[in-house]
């Protein structure tokens, strides 16, 4: 699609740099902040539905938001989990009486979500997910265990892919529900500390927890095609703004080459030059795919193309500053966290990028068989 910004997207430009330039936002205040975009329609401009407190903009201007947001140095969102795969999840496939009760709370930032799909045995292969729902008149009762769930230390509510039907194998008798995380002595969330020190991930643990039966997405037994449905709404727009993001550390790890002598290195500069002219394809590709339907493989691609860069970015980060990046900020402390610099958190971070959300291997395999054509890969019975 030709991807041009008019000079009325260019207004808008202004007026969303101009807004976030007046609107600081206290990052230690993460949920004040959903509030503060919530108050002024910033949530939901991508849902194609209005009427929830949100206001709607085309493909061009949620560009330019998610460009100039990135831009800004806000903080990183902590309701994009409700806003870009919930709702989205909704409007396609929910009731009328679910997009009611659960899309304005959403848009104003007053509920945030995380997601309960990985377990330990299901992690790429969520068909292998063994979480159990059973039906208990107008509830469901939900026990289990989910795996690398981000935000469900704040989460007010999770939308979690269980079993439905007794005995069901693989992607059949699963259903989507939608879980209030505040349930003392039946959900436990658990922080899984990381390389990096800090605990941005979760294990959730239900023990009978209780989901509403009228809470079940796109109703009991459907919940294959919904989940499926769901992860095709996690890479779009925001994978611009994610590459904004990309764009800036890379800036960094020029300069500190720069500083360090090691932009001297031809090899260095090879990789450092190598690094910048991926990062535009990457940037074309989304262009090029962003709004487009019907493309199986384009979000597997885009995740094997920014995974990837993204964990050279991070080894390359430490390389330009030599030994140097191998020595914490400050002395080590046996009574104390340690402490990492930022290219040291880039490069054990990054580590992940090509297992979440989608391990490399998966990605592949769905390119393979949706793509190309290929014999589907043998899966082994739940």
């Amino acid at each position: 699609m030709d991807f041009g910004f008019s000079a009325a997207d260019e207004d808008f430009r202004g007026e969303a740099r101009a807004w976030l330039a007046a609107h600081s936002p206290d990052t230690g205040d993460r949920r004040g902040w959903e509030r503060t975009l919530g108050a002024a329609g910033w949530i939901g401009i991508g849902w194609g539905e209005a009427g929830y407190g949100n206001r709607t903009l085309g493909l061009t201007r949620q560009v330019v938001w998610a460009e100039e947001y990135a831009r800004s140095s806000a903080p990183p969102r902590s309701g994009h989990i409700g806003e870009n795969l919930l709702a989205p999840t909704l409007i396609a496939h929910g009731s009328p009486e679910q997009k009611a009760r659960f899309l304005p709370p959403i848009a104003a930032g007053d509920e945030l979500w995380c997601q309960g799909y990985s377990e330990p045995g299901a992690g790429s292969d969520l068909a292998g997910v063994r979480t159990r729902a059973v039906r208990d008149g107008e509830w469901y009762r939900v026990s289990g265990q989910k795996i690398w769930t981000s935000l469900a230390q704040d989460a007010d509510w999770c939308f979690v892919l269980a079993r439905t039907e007794a005995g069901s194998r693989r992607h059949q008798g699963l259903s989507l529900l939608l879980v209030p995380m505040d349930q003392p002595g039946r959900i436990e969330v658990r922080p899984i500390r990381q390389l990096t020190g800090t605990s941005d991930f979760n294990e959730v643990f239900f023990d009978g927890a209780r989901a509403r039966a009228e809470h079940v997405v796109g109703g009991e037994g459907n919940g294959w095609r919904v989940a499926m449905s769901l992860l095709g709404f996690e890479r779009g727009v925001s994978t611009l703004a994610q590459q904004i993001g990309f764009a800036g550390e890379l800036g960094r790890v020029v300069r500190a080459a720069v500083d360090s002598g090691a932009v001297d290195d031809p090899v260095v500069r090879e990789r450092l030059v190598r690094q910048w002219a991926e990062l535009r394809v990457m940037r074309w590709n989304a262009l090029r795919t962003l709004g487009r339907a019907g493309d199986a493989g384009a979000p597997s691609v885009a995740k094997l193309l920014w995974g990837g860069w993204h964990q050279r970015l991070g080894e390359l980060a430490v390389a330009v500053r030599g030994v140097v990046g191998g020595v914490g900020p400050r002395e080590w402390e046996a009574s104390s966290p340690y402490e990492l610099d930022a290219f040291q958190h880039l490069f054990l971070f990054s580590r992940a990028d090509t297992v979440y959300g989608g391990s490399d291997q998966i990605q592949r395999t769905i390119i393979a068989e949706r793509v190309l054509g290929l014999p589907r890969e043998a899966k082994g019975v739940v």
